[in-house]
């Protein structure tokens, strides 16, 4: 008997309770969730309050999709997952968006959504926003778990957050009924039940004969090129990355998301000369890049001639690897592990990329640049995208730690190769889907999760998709400035109706909107800007003062141009008419 004449087993019991509320609070907090990024509604209401009163940040959104967009970069940021919270049914709904976004683009998420009773779910009785939510989330995201039970809760989330982060990383969905959060336990049990993750993501060394196969091919080319990914990023193998960059002297072409791995200005960069390296690359070295539509697949007129490029990848997931060409030498692995097995493996005496390669890359390089630099400083008004951009270039250059946030059509194909990064993980955009709306909830998230002022660049299409999350911004006071490219329409604000009735065309707006009056609508600051002088003298009024502003930079309606038009595939769409 223990003391006090109890069984061991009673001994063991406090006599308080605890419920799923408390449960799964604790859990987050023991695997060092810090912030919640969700919609209050039944049945999660509480759920937040409580959170919040137990020192959890709980950020509510306007919208469910702006909110899980936020989780999804907040993964990407910390390499943990960013947590959604909905309520059931549409909430759910709105947040699965987001959560398949963060599985395709490989950032941990957890989207944690109420739901129906499952005995009336499966019976389909009709309860309150009933829907099979898990059945349906599952094609969505990396991987679905329900939580039934209170004592289940903690390896419930311990299996979420190491399904996130672990391996490729994606999204996850957690189911949680309604009445999970009100089951009672003894309080002492149910401490013993949590779960905290150990080495979620461990790291995954590559095999000596990949890295020496990956060796002999790149010791074989002529004109080597390096492709960074936004996975080399999130990786936060920085030092990794300049080390290979550097030591094997071959030059680099970063995607979007990828710019400031290394400056963009660096010796190396092949930014600017872009359709060379890829077209005459003998060999190239994917560095948590994938071969999909953004490197037109790895083949096509992108590419030169139909087998002359040797492709090395690196990549976590094994299946990435021959997904659209042959690859002469997979290396499956983390991408620090593999890069420093990389780098070690070159030695001192490995030979750089041949200097006539590096020579070429860089007079392509820096002619195109001078080709550029004059369109980059006129002070038009109304503003052209080069100019605006240009002003925007500048403030970058002059604050590298600030998080460019980009979204839109012209705003964001232009500003790609306008605006020069020299920071990692300081450039947000859409991602390899190129999703529209993602504007928002990345400002918020980058604010939240780094302190860092925020300059987000948006189209006005662009805008328009999570706009009333300007609210949000306001509310919690974050150092966000918005600049809304407004040219009255999407890709151009000129187009006609051509059958007669007064209905506006389906691409343009209303005209001369001021959406700088939104923002002053809820507290903070609104600017126009006509010319990119006035523009660069409101971003730097709003970086320096830390308040939310939303700056509506006019942009000349006929500046822009139609991307990605699907109708020129279509031999009817060319078919003139009677």
């Amino acid at each position: 008997m223990a003391d006090g004449g109890k069984t061991n087993v009673e001994a063991e019991t406090s006599g308080n309770l605890t419920d799923g509320f408390h449960l799964l609070i604790d859990a987050l907090k023991l695997n060092d969730v810090e912030t919640i990024y969700g919609v209050p509604g039944i049945p999660i209401t509480d759920f937040g309050r409580m959170a919040q009163a137990a020192g959890l940040r709980v950020l509510s959104f306007r919208h469910e999709q702006n909110a899980g967009n936020a989780a999804a970069i907040a993964g990407f940021l910390t390499k943990k997952p960013g947590i959604c919270l909905t309520v059931s049914a549409p909430g759910f709904l709105n947040g699965l968006t987001a959560l398949a976004h963060a599985t395709t683009n490989c950032w941990p998420m957890i989207l944690i959504s109420g739901s129906s009773e499952r005995e009336i779910v499966d019976l389909m009785q009709g309860d309150y926003e009933e829907m099979d939510q898990l059945a349906i989330a599952k094609p969505l995201c990396k991987a679905a778990y329900r939580i039934l039970h209170a004592q289940d809760i903690g390896i419930g989330v311990a299996r979420a957050i190491r399904a996130a982060v672990s391996g490729r990383p994606g999204g996850v969905y957690l189911d949680i009924p309604g009445n999970l959060l009100g089951q009672v336990m003894d309080e002492v049990e149910g401490a013993k039940s949590l779960v905290k993750v150990i080495d979620a993501a461990p790291a995954q060394i590559p095999a000596p004969d990949a890295v020496d196969r990956a060796i002999d091919v790149i010791k074989s080319a002529k004109k080597p090129l390096i492709i960074l990914g936004k996975g080399a990023a999130y990786a936060q193998a920085d030092d990794a990355v300049r080390a290979f960059v550097e030591t094997s002297g071959i030059p680099y072409l970063p995607m979007s998301m990828a710019k400031g791995l290394l400056p963009d200005t660096h010796d190396l960069s092949a930014g600017p000369a872009r359709s060379l390296v890829l077209k005459e690359s003998d060999v190239v070295i994917m560095v948590g890049a994938r071969l999909n539509w953004l490197l037109s697949h790895g083949k096509g007129k992108q590419w030169g001639e139909p087998g002359s490029t040797k492709f090395v990848q690196i990549d976590i997931e094994p299946r990435e690897m021959d997904s659209n060409v042959e690859i002469a030498a997979p290396l499956v692995g983390d991408i620090g592990s593999v890069l420093t097995a990389l780098t070690d493996a070159m030695g001192k005496n490995f030979p750089k990329a041949p200097t006539e390669w590096v020579d070429a890359v860089k007079a392509k390089k820096d002619a195109n640049i001078a080709k550029m630099a004059p369109t980059l400083q006129n002070n038009a008004s109304p503003m052209n995208y080069a100019g605006a951009l240009g002003a925007l270039r500048t403030i970058i250059k002059e604050r590298p730690d600030a998080i460019l946030v980009n979204e839109g059509a012209n705003t964001l194909d232009f500003a790609r190769s306008i605006i020069d990064m020299y920071k990692p993980r300081k450039r947000l955009d859409v991602g390899t889907w190129g999703v529209m709306g993602v504007g928002m909830g990345s400002a918020i998230a980058a604010a939240v999760e780094t302190g860092l002022p925020v300059l987000a660049v948006e189209g006005d299409s662009a805008f328009g998709f999570s706009g009333m999350e300007v609210e949000t911004i306001c509310r919690y006071n974050l150092p966000v400035c918005i600049v809304v490219f407004n040219n009255n329409g999407i890709y151009r604000g000129t187009d006609v109706n051509t059958n007669g009735t007064d209905d506006p065309a389906t691409t343009v707006f209303v005209e001369n909107s001021r959406y700088d009056q939104m923002m002053a609508a809820f507290g903070g600051v609104g600017v126009q800007a006509e010319n990119p002088d006035e523009l660069a003298r409101a971003v730097n009024a709003a970086m320096d003062s830390g308040k939310p502003t939303l700056i509506n930079a006019i942009i000349d309606p006929k500046a822009g141009k139609e991307s990605g038009n699907i109708g020129s595939l279509n031999p009817v769409s060319v078919v003139s008419k009677k």
